[in-house]
């Protein structure tokens, strides 16, 4: 799994108006192919009179699914820019679909691929691009005695915590980040004496910075 990845918070969209022709940057967050295939079927049912819905889609890890359709437009006009624009943010796990209805007025090859472009961007920024960390869940169990030290060190640390469960002992939920666990047991076993239960348990993404 990846430490983290960009990718997109939300479903959103996006319109501008460009020389007459109407375009409207669609993105939706997919983890897989067919969610992103579903997503532009719904897209093509809901501005079934649109003149062309031209989409781009990249999923995986190693964005080893890479899928873009012109949709009817001149080739390499419309699915390549939209593929272009995920593909140079870094974004992953997206799906977008850039629906244009016409004004009357013929753009050109330049000019379709500056407008799906366009479309593109404001249909990221419509999902907001966000980044998603791995982090570890981490139980520490501990004595009362503890638990003020242990409290006061995480949020020194800015450690990620969640909840607290409160019986003979107190069980912490913790999460740093994939990568510091190794530092989080060394230091969390110091501060207790050793006195501490620790047990790893999933591995999650979370939205950074929340």
């Amino acid at each position: 799994m990846l430490q983290q990845y960009r990718t997109v918070r939300a479903p959103g969209s996006k319109e501008v108006i460009i020389r007459k022709s109407r375009f409207i940057g669609h993105v939706m967050p997919v983890e897989s192919e067919e969610e992103a295939v579903r997503f532009i079927e719904d897209i093509k049912k809901k501005h079934w009179d649109a003149t062309h819905n031209c989409s781009a889609y990249v999923i995986g890890e190693r964005d080893e699914i890479q899928k873009a359709s012109d949709d009817g437009e001149p080739s390499g006009t419309a699915g390549k820019p939209i593929l272009e624009v995920i593909r140079n943010q870094g974004v992953k796990n997206a799906a977008i679909v850039v629906t244009r209805y016409f004004g009357g007025i013929l753009l050109g090859a330049g000019g379709l691929i500056r407008a799906y472009t366009d479309g593109a961007v404001l249909a990221l920024e419509a999902g907001e691009v966000i980044t998603r960390v791995l982090r570890r869940e981490i139980f520490v169990e501990l004595e009362y005695t503890w638990l003020g030290k242990v409290e006061n060190e995480l949020r020194g640390r800015g450690v990620k915590t969640g909840n607290t469960e409160f019986s003979d002992k107190v069980r912490l939920l913790c999460l740093p980040e994939e990568g510091e666990k190794g530092n989080f047991t060394a230091w969390m076993t110091d501060l207790t004496q050793g006195q501490a239960v620790i047990t790893e348990g999933r591995r999650l993404y979370f939205n950074e910075g929340e």
